[in-house]
Formats: structure tokens, C-alpha cells, sequence
């Protein structure tokens, strides 16, 4: 190596020393571990930005301790006077459905359509009664001719007997004319009677009004035939209305005769007082209800029949009560729980439940007017939980709706 070395240096030519080179693959190695390095650093601080923001938002405040928000209603002071409600129904003090009861025939004419009024006798509809017609008339010549036939025999028995006193004819002879008049008699008696039927069927043909009144219904035309028991029209009286209901068993004494009565007509929106007329002695086999009337005057002919009435009957005296509305109470059986709010803090209370009306109920007064009571938010809270009041509601004043209105009528059953 020595003699190497001096014969380099001994030639002038210097050597340079050998450098290393990175290849690329080492250089991607590299840049990859980095990658993976600053990946899950980034990974681990987005886990504990997520777990810092979860624990962040955690309640740590027990529900039970944080005041619930409530809306209330003050108990209002009212007059409360238990009543009855029942529905009832209008109806005439006659009603007559026409047609005809013995024949059938085709309709020649119907004279009269709904609304119109009629007097007793007015004809409403005819019927095509040729045949019965004619018939009649055959039967009322037959019945002449018997007649003549029978009162000839009476007039021969008559002269027979007379000859007899004499010896012109013997008893045989008599006793035959006598007994031929007697059967003459009993064919001119029958007839009679079927000239009779033949003149109901006549009549039959002709429908007349039964009674002062208004036509209800028309249910056929002329043209159609008809058979017994079809009805053609119907006619209403209505210068006194009735208004029927039936009760439960258990109200018998509240619907006794001579009972006030407020009745409103549906059909109308008027309002009536009246007074029950009558009452059924028995209760109805298959509903144990008990049937009641009250009749009252209506010269003007205003209210249509066979529409609703709602009926209400007072029953008691009148006696104080404080009001809440509907939702602010639970109901069970004849109590009624609420809660009312004292400071900041809600009671769970039972009152006595005196009555329900349009959505109002009606506590005993040992519910103090002017108690805050809870309103909306009743349903999550428990006895002593603390609340939040958010709005205090006031109730509506209490009185009827106004509505159209007739003079009170003074009735008589």
C-alpha cells in the first residue's frame, strides 16, 4: 500500500474520496412514518376534544333540586245548583199519515205539497175509482130491487092471512108467504151492508185532512198505484208542540209532573220554560228509563217537529263552590286531585267535586277562591316538588252565552 501511495503522489494525480447517495425508496419510507406519526396525534386530540365536550355538557345538578315551570289559574268563587240534562224531542199534538185502507188503484191527483196548510176536510189526493164506483152502484140497484121484491111478499103475506079467517087457504100456505118475506128481508139486509163496504171503498178514493193542520210529507206522485197502507201524505197539527224525553230509573222524583223545565230547540237556538205535563206511571221494560212530556202553545207554528231539545232540570239549592277549569284536575270518582301552588313549592291536593259544566269543574269551598292552582305542567310534578310560575290565566266570566231568545210562555198541561 505504501509503494501505492507513493507512486500516486509520485504521478501527481489526487483521488478523491467516494461519497454515499439516499436512494428513493429510503426517502418515501421516511416521509410515510411521518404521516403515520402526525395521523395519530391528530387522532388522539380529536377523541379528547369529543370526550371534553361530552363531559361538558352532563347535568351534574339533581332534576329533583331545579324548579319546574307551570302555568296556573285562580280558583274562581261561583253559585253552584246541581242540575239534570236530557235530550228530547219535538213532536205534534196530532199526526196523521194518508192513504187508502181498503182498495187499490192508481193515484188520479195529489192536490197538496210539504208546508201547505189544510183544513179538516180539505181534499189532499184522489185516487182512480172507477171500479169501485160502478161496483157500488150495481150493489145499491141490487139492494133496490130487494127491497121492492120484499116489501111485494110482506104486502101478499098480509092478504093471505086475511083468507085464512075465512078458509080460503090453508096455515101452510100462509106460514110459506110469511117465511118468504122474512128471507127477502135478510137479503135486502145483507145487501145493505155490502153497499156499506162498497161505499167505504167509494170513500176511500177521496183523502181528506183529518184535522186543522200542515202537510209534512208527500210520498207519491199521481200515476203510481198504490195498495192499502201506503202512505201518500202526512199531516201535522202543531198549535200545541209536545216535547217527549225519557229519564233514567233513578230520576223519577226529579221529572214528577209540575216540574220546571229549561228547554233549548236545537233547530232554532230559542228557549223555552216550561213545566212537565205528564209523566209514565212505569218505567220502559227494555231501557228502565220513564217517559215524560211537556207540552206548550205555538200559535205562530215557529219550531219544526221532530227536532232535538236539550232539556235541563234544577234539582237542590243553590250552594257556593270555587271553579277550575276542566284540565286542572284528575277525576276519580267524586273527588278531584290538583295541584296548588304555595311560595314556590306544589301541593298535590283532593277536593270534593261538586258538578262539571261547559268545560268548568265545580270543587267544594274548602278550595279557597283566588288559590293558585296548576294549570299546565301538572303531570310531571310530584307533592312538595318546587315550581317555576311562567303565566297566570284568568277565567272567563261565568254566564250563559247569549242566545236568541222567545218570551218565557206560561204553560198548562
Amino acid at each position: 500500500m505504501k509503494d501505492s501511495d507513493a507512486s500516486s503522489e509520485t504521478s501527481g494525480v489526487s483521488v478523491a474520496p467516494r461519497a454515499f447517495s439516499v436512494t428513493p425508496s429510503v426517502r418515501a419510507t421516511g416521509r410515510l412514518r411521518l404521516l403515520l406519526i402526525g395521523g395519530a396525534v391528530l387522532i388522539l386530540a380529536l377523541g379528547a376534544f369529543l370526550v371534553w365536550r361530552a363531559q361538558s355538557r352532563i347535568n351534574r345538578v339533581a332534576l329533583a333540586s331545579t324548579a319546574q315551570p307551570v302555568t296556573v289559574v285562580k280558583a274562581q268563587a261561583v253559585e253552584f245548583r246541581p242540575f239534570r240534562t236530557y235530550i228530547g224531542m219535538l213532536e205534534p199534538w196530532q199526526s196523521a199519515k194518508l192513504g187508502p185502507q181498503f182498495i187499490s188503484a192508481y193515484v188520479s191527483s195529489v192536490l197538496v205539497r210539504p208546508g201547505a196548510a189544510v183544513k179538516k176536510g180539505d181534499v189532499l189526493a184522489t185516487l182512480d175509482c172507477r171500479n169501485s164506483t160502478a161496483s157500488t152502484r150495481a150493489v145499491a140497484m141490487q139492494a133496490n130491487a130487494i127491497d121492492a121484491r120484499q116489501k111485494a111478499l110482506t104486502d101478499e103475506a098480509v092478504r093471505t092471512r086475511s083468507l085464512l079467517d075465512g078458509g080460503f087457504v090453508s096455515a101452510n100456505e100462509v106460514e110459506q108467504r110469511v117465511a118468504q118475506s122474512v128471507s127477502e128481508q135478510a137479503q135486502l139486509q145483507a145487501g145493505k151492508a155490502q153497499l156499506a163496504r162498497s161505499t167505504l171503498d167509494v170513500n176511500d178514493c177521496i183523502l181528506r185532512a183529518p184535522f186543522d193542520g200542515d202537510v209534512a210529507t208527500r210520498d207519491v206522485d199521481p200515476g203510481a198505484f198504490v195498495h192499502p197502507g201506503t202512505e201518500l201524505v202526512s199531516v201535522v197539527d202543531r198549535s200545541i208542540v209536545r216535547v217527549t224525553a225519557e229519564a233514567p230509573e233513578v230520576d223519577f222524583p226529579v221529572v214528577a209532573p209540575s216540574t220546571q223545565v229549561k228547554m233549548r230547540f236545537l233547530a232554532t237556538s230559542q228557549e223555552l220554560t216550561g213545566v212537565i205535563a205528564r209523566r209514565a206511571p212505569a218505567a220502559d221494560t227494555g231501557t228502565r228509563t220513564v217517559h215524560f212530556e211537556i207540552d206548550f202553545p205555538d200559535a205562530s207554528r215557529s219550531l219544526p217537529v221532530g227536532t232535538t231539545a236539550e232539556l235541563t232540570i234544577e234539582v237542590g239549592e243553590p250552594r257556593a263552590a270555587s271553579a277550575v277549569p276542566l284540565a286542572a284536575a284528575a277525576l276519580r270518582n267524586d273527588r278531584a286531585t290538583l295541584f296548588v301552588v304555595e311560595g314556590d313549592v306544589a301541593h298535590s291536593r283532593q277536593v270534593a267535586l261538586l258538578g262539571e259544566r261547559e268545560g268548568l269543574l265545580y270543587l267544594d269551598p274548602s278550595l279557597k277562591p283566588g288559590t293558585l292552582v296548576v294549570l299546565e305542567g301538572r303531570a310531571l310534578l310530584r307533592d312538595g316538588e318546587k315550581v317555576t310560575v311562567g303565566a297566570l290565566q284568568e277565567l272567563a266570566p261565568l254566564q250563559t252565552p247569549p242566545r236568541t231568545k222567545r218570551p218565557d210562555v206560561e204553560l198548562t198541561p
